[in-house]
């Protein structure tokens, strides 16, 4: 059984492949990667680095020669997934790969999101494509909101724009354990696993969490889209990441990122690492 991840030396495909090694052998594992320098890592575990690059389809069919099952882990630039899943998968398809797990987003079907158009534009492609398939919708992850906590502590202050909307994020090794688990099991077939955070909480919860651990008095202060883009911006980031990140915060409000679904603890047979534990882990680190 040849096990092939995309991305694989990304956050996430790294945490697939840790997951995948607690379950199967080294040998029945392919990292597909753009540069195998970086993979260093994975090629001293035994794991079989192949060169794939979205962008050079003529590359593709190669690596993905004799693989069972193949991880598509979403691409990361924004507005050019769906092509570049294109070729993924119609390789795929040329090189008999029976069987494509992708990682697509809670709820994509009718998420109000701007990521979500390519995430349900690359479910269709596979569903056309006539191979089986998971479609592992992951929430957001809780580590979005995480890469600034100790800013957070240093200001007393937690900015954004949800509102009071529940967010149930999960953490990335989460759903990598949860990818892993499907990769590694049968019975997953042609399903959609809605994956999403045993427990909720608001961007006032987590101030609440961060001065809870800090001992800091941490305060939410909810801004408007506008006032939130102008921050973030004046931060430094991006505009194409400021879009997705004040994007995300609108429809949070508007209830995009709860979810009831307990499909994600159930696959990973016990219950999210709750965000609070995760600040844990990231003040007690700095």
């Amino acid at each position: 059984m040849k096990i092939a991840i995309t991305g694989a030396t990304g956050q996430l495909g790294q945490l697939v492949i840790h997951a995948l090694l607690k379950n199967t052998a080294a040998s029945n594992i392919v990292a597909l990667v753009r540069n195998k320098s970086k993979a260093a890592d994975l090629k001293a575990k035994g794991i079989e680095l192949r060169f794939f690059d979205y962008d050079t389809p003529a590359t593709l069919a190669s690596a993905l020669s004799g693989i069972d099952k193949l991880l598509l882990i979403s691409a990361n630039e924004v507005g050019r997934r769906t092509p570049q899943h294109k070729a993924v998968i119609d390789t795929a398809q040329q090189a008999g790969v029976p069987y494509i797990a992708y990682t697509s987003l809670l709820n994509a079907d009718h998420s109000p999101l701007g990521l979500a158009q390519e995430h349900r534009e690359t479910e269709s492609l596979i569903k056309a494509s006539g191979l089986q398939y998971t479609f592992l919708r992951n929430n957001w992850y809780s580590e979005n909101y995480l890469a600034g906590v100790n800013h957070t502590v240093g200001i007393g202050t937690l900015y954004g724009a949800a509102g009071e909307g529940k967010i149930s994020s999960a953490a990335r090794a989460d759903y990598a354990e949860a990818a892993a688990k499907v990769l590694t099991t049968s019975g997953h077939e042609n399903k959609t696993y809605e994956l999403a955070g045993s427990t909720s909480f608001t961007l006032a919860n987590l101030a609440g969490d961060i001065a809870n651990v800090s001992g800091k008095e941490i305060t939410y202060q909810n801004l408007s889209a506008e006032d939130y883009t102008q921050a973030l911006t004046q931060a430094g980031l991006p505009a194409g990441l400021v879009d997705v990140i004040v994007d995300a915060d609108i429809q949070t409000e508007k209830g995009a990122m709860f979810s009831n679904s307990k499909d994600l603890e159930q696959l990973i047979g016990h219950p999210t690492t709750p965000i609070k534990a995760q600040v844990a882990t990231i003040l007690t680190a700095s």
